[in-house]
């Protein structure tokens, strides 16, 4: 079972969790197998860290932690839906957090 935001409980839908994710991925160059492999690495660590109710909110985390790995573009349709963004900077906030940050005391020698 799955316990919404607001407290109602329904049935897990793989389904719904796959309809959900391809939306994230429409247009991104990720393969169907691609995704498939993720939804069961999802599904997976769920069923390990649960017993039979899971908060949608566990759900939304470990697909954020599965699909950053993927494809940063999908990672951050994902996120302005799971987050619920309502503002531009919330976009911006999250795609910050996606740069990689760079050593600058550290210079790369000739060669290496």
């Amino acid at each position: 079972m799955v316990i919404k935001r607001d407290g109602r409980r329904e049935e897990f839908s793989r389904d719904k969790l796959i309809a959900g994710i391809n939306a994230s991925f429409s247009k991104r160059p990720v393969s169907t197998g691609e995704i498939e492999e993720m939804v069961s690495r999802v599904v997976e660590a769920i069923a390990n860290k649960f017993d039979s109710e899971v908060p949608t909110n566990e759900i939304g985390l470990e697909v954020m932690s599965n699909i950053r790995d993927l494809d940063k573009v999908a990672y951050v349709r994902y996120a302005s839906i799971y987050r619920r963004f309502e503002e531009a900077e919330d976009f911006l906030d999250t795609v910050k957090r996606l740069e990689v940050k760079r050593d600058t005391a550290t210079f790369p020698l000739p060669g290496f």
